[in-house]
């Protein structure tokens, strides 16, 4: 639902934990540990924030090898900089989960990968739907990146917890 006065997006049944402590409005998800399958890039998005908040690895949950090792599809070729400055809503991992990964992975297979040490990657926003203000509900517009400081924060639909990576090295793997 659109909010007064141009204020963005929420939901009509609101409740506590809707919005994050920013006001950023977070997809809904079922909490059912323990159940489901798994789903190559579709990580819950309550697991998915609590690993890119706490820095734990996307696969086992665990501490990620020094809170700083990414597993990311290789992009060397069209950005010469890569990954330097990239915005990431992977979490990261741990060593031995990077090697289970790249072998369960059908796009890190198909893509080729690389894992790359990142010494600094603070939070810098969400990765979502944004929306726009249609004639009598919101209209979805894109879905892309958007900083905590961008005035587009209010109207998006956050479901994903994005870092960026700074002082990146590449390591050695799988």
């Amino acid at each position: 639902m659109l909010l007064p006065h141009g204020a963005g997006i929420g939901y009509a049944d609101e409740i506590l934990g809707d919005h994050d402590s920013r006001g950023v409005l977070w997809d809904r998800a079922t909490i059912n540990p323990g159940h489901g399958t798994p789903r190559f890039a579709k990580i819950h998005v309550h697991r998915q924030r609590r690993a890119m908040r706490k820095l734990l690895c996307q696969v086992c949950a665990g501490p990620a090898d020094h809170g700083t090792l990414w597993l990311i599809p290789d992009r060397t070729r069209q950005w010469s900089d890569w990954p330097e400055g990239m915005a990431v809503a992977e979490p990261p991992v741990c060593l031995p989960c990077a090697h289970l990964a790249t072998r369960a992975c059908p796009a890190l297979r198909a893509e080729g990968h690389l894992i790359i040490r990142a010494r600094e990657h603070p939070i810098h926003g969400v990765d979502g739907t944004h929306y726009r203000a249609g004639p009598h509900s919101p209209i979805p517009v894109t879905s892309e990146p958007i900083a905590f400081n961008d005035p587009a924060i209010r109207w998006a639909l956050a479901s994903k917890l994005v870092r960026t990576l700074h002082d990146c090295t590449v390591v050695t793997g799988p």
